[in-house]
This record gives C-alpha cells, structure tokens and sequence, in this order.
C-alpha cells in the first residue's frame, strides 16, 4: 500500500508539473519577437544610417549613438549556435567602431563598420 501510494503521488506531481509548458508560460506577450532575416536587415540598415552620418560629418557622439543602436539590436537575433557565434563577431566589429567613433576616428569607425555589415551579410548564410 506504501509503494501504490507513493507511486500515485510521484505520477500526479509528473502529470501536474507536465501539464505546463515553460515556452508559453515564458513567453513575454509584450515583447516583440523579430524574423532572423529581419533583423539582419534591420541591423544592416542602422550600419547604413551609422554610414550616412560619417559621410554627413555627424558629431562623434551622435555617430556613436547609432552605431550603439545596431550593436544594441543584433541581440534580438535568435536562430542557432553557429549564428549566434558569427553575430558575437558583428557585435565585436560594431563596439570597435562605437569606441573608434568615441575617441574620433571616423575612419576606423568606417572601417570597423564595413567589417560589420560584411560579417552581418555572412549571417544569411548560417541561417
């Protein structure tokens, strides 16, 4: 009678506890969930504008600001391992040229961000 008891107990806990799913009790409903293709566009589009704003003679800061912006919303690209290995890379070449552009130098900025957008284009291959 123990064992039958103990076995009803541990098979109502499995039943309750499975009955959950943790994906939808997880998921933020006021979170706003991106297509990996549209946020290597989006992000693609921000290095463009970051580009334009260099080209422009933007102050540095404000060059920084944008860059900031793309590196800020590669996070949002959820697809595997070997992506999310090659965005660490755009994150990295973004943050160089957020620093370069902090300290003035447009041209490495310009050229971080060239390494960028060409390691963010590679991504569309991974997916």
């Amino acid at each position: 009678m123990k064992i039958l008891k103990s076995a009803a107990i541990a098979f109502s806990l499995t039943v309750a506890m499975g009955s959950f799913s943790t994906a939808a009790v997880a998921e933020d409903p006021g979170r706003v969930s991106h297509a990996p293709i549209d946020v290597i566009k989006e992000v693609n589009s921000r290095i463009d504008e970051a580009f334009t704003a260099i080209n422009n003679g933007a102050e540095d800061a404000d060059v920084a600001a944008l860059i900031k912006k793309a590196r800020d919303f590669t996070k949002e690209l959820n697809a595997n391992d070997k992506v999310a290995r090659e965005t660490a890379k755009v994150r990295t070449h973004l943050k160089n040229a957020e620093s370069a552009a902090k300290t003035a130098d447009l041209s490495g900025a310009k050229e971080h961000l060239e390494k960028a957008k060409k390691a963010n284009e590679g991504l569309k291959g991974y997916l």
